[in-house]
């Protein structure tokens, strides 16, 4: 009751404000005849026989001086063009298998792989050339302009080799202890937090 009793008052308030912006119904008719008189229409152009305005922009199209293309039968192709502003590009592609379909009974799961590269000439007048792969694993560009890793220290490199290395022979111990003993291997114990112990 009392959220419907504040509910009410918030709404009066709200009502209440907005009351002195609208405009009177006993305005002055003069006042309303010279808004009116003073307001111009923005105006728009239109072309013939098409209703969207005009736009005063002009685009310079761009030539396709050359484009080849080699569609197989298999999903693969070959592609290249050459475009007036000096945009060079070339792409192949081809279906990769990737498995048994789970969804369809003797169906294979397929994919189509991308690669190939494009340049164009930068405003500082430097050529730019990217290379890439695209899989199943994502789009994977490559070039001199574009940022790389730092290289992993030597020391960072070593702590990761020796994690490794125990992992391994973790690894390789128990696999051993498995074809020595496997009777003797025993069940894994959940510790505190519901992680098996090895």
């Amino acid at each position: 009751m009392k959220v419907l009793i504040i509910f009410a008052v918030a709404l009066s308030v709200c009502l209440a404000q907005r009351r002195p912006s609208q405009p009177s119904q006993y305005q002055d008719s003069q006042s309303a005849e010279t808004a009116a008189q003073d307001y111009q229409a923005p105006e728009q152009q239109y072309q013939s026989g098409d209703a969207r305005p005009r736009s005063r922009e002009l685009t310079t199209p761009i030539p396709i001086i050359r484009y080849d293309k080699e569609q197989g039968n298999d999903g693969s192709y070959k592609a290249a063009w050459e475009t007036g502003n000096n945009i060079l590009a070339q792409e192949e592609g081809f279906l990769k298998e990737l498995g048994p379909d789970p969804d369809e009974e003797g169906g294979v799961l397929a994919a189509q792989v991308q690669q190939g590269s494009y340049s164009y000439t930068a405003p500082d007048g430097q050529i730019i050339t990217v290379n890439y792969i695209a899989d199943e694993k994502g789009f994977h560009p490559s070039g001199d302009h574009l940022p790389t890793p730092p290289p992993v220290s030597p020391e960072v490199q070593k702590g990761l080799d020796l994690i490794y290395a125990g992992i391994r022979a973790q690894q390789e111990a128990a696999e051993r202890e498995a074809r020595e003993n496997p009777q003797g291997k025993k069940p894994q114990e959940e510790d505190y937090n519901g992680r098996y112990k090895q």
